[in-house]
């Protein structure tokens, strides 16, 4: 079955590049290729699982696999390739994230130390639902193998939450066959609200992060350390009114 011609006909453009390789990879193969191409999904997130997704589902319906099939292979790709970027985080291991982190524009050693803190807390969810958020459902799996979390748990939580990741996508196609491409639609719409909120997010923390830092330097005060410049003490004043007053000294 010709998966790019069956694309056209439903009303949406042939899919080109790195989307068409990934349809003709699941033609030729079938669902070990649907597999292979959410795999490689994981480890690229420009390859689109919400046009592999579902087109599995659509090639499902059309009886070349079963939707079993199409759900198995799909989620073993992807647990497959969440594995590979596991190892990936644990090969570059906790002290040399810390470090490239630390030479990161206004971030912190206090700030990689709450997030670290708070992975090892909530890490196990932050997996599973990571698993259903794009953007994040590929790079979750680096900070669990950082962390070293236990490969069992990783793989468990990482399994459930592409399965039901996996399962709406794969099933929208099923349901709406020659239609499977308004799944797409939709789902463009979250990754991109998706897309905006990290870049929000971002922005609000860098615009914060430099005020608090000019504050700080202002009063005489290291922003990279929050120790006073001076060795000995430093004076931190205050304006009040047209008198300058110095409210209180800090001792190194």
């Amino acid at each position: 079955m010709n998966l790019i011609h069956l694309a056209a006909e439903s009303g949406s453009e042939p899919p080109g590049g790195l989307a068409g390789w990934a349809i003709g990879l699941m033609e030729t193969l079938g669902g070990p290729g649907a597999g292979l191409a959410i795999a490689l999904e994981n480890l690229f997130p420009p390859l689109p699982s919400e046009v592999i997704l579902p087109l599995a589902g659509f090639t499902a319906s059309q009886g070349d696999m079963s939707l079993a099939s199409a759900l198995i292979w799909t989620t073993a790709g992807s647990v497959v390739g969440a594995i590979v970027l596991y190892y990936v985080g644990a090969l570059l291991g906790r002290e040399r994230t810390r470090a490239i982190a630390a030479r990161l524009p206004l971030v912190k050693m206090d700030d990689i130390d709450k997030t670290e803190a708070w992975f090892i807390k909530h890490g196990v969810k932050a997996v599973f639902f990571g698993r259903m958020v794009p953007i994040f459902r590929s790079f979750i799996s680096i900070p669990a193998g950082v962390e070293r979390m236990s490969i069992v748990t990783f793989v468990l939580f990482t399994t459930l939450g592409s399965l039901i990741w996996n399962t709406i996508f794969v099933v929208a196609g099923y349901q709406l066959g020659e239609n499977w491409h308004i799944v797409d639609e939709y789902a463009g719409v979250f990754s991109r609200a998706v897309v905006v909120a990290v870049l929000v997010a971002v922005v609000v923390f860098v615009v914060l992060r430099v005020r608090k830092n000019r504050r700080l330097k202002a009063q005489g005060i290291d922003p990279a350390t929050e120790e006073p410049a001076d060795p000995e003490r430093t004076q931190i004043i205050v304006a009040e009114d047209t008198t300058q007053t110095i409210e209180r000294y800090r001792e190194r």
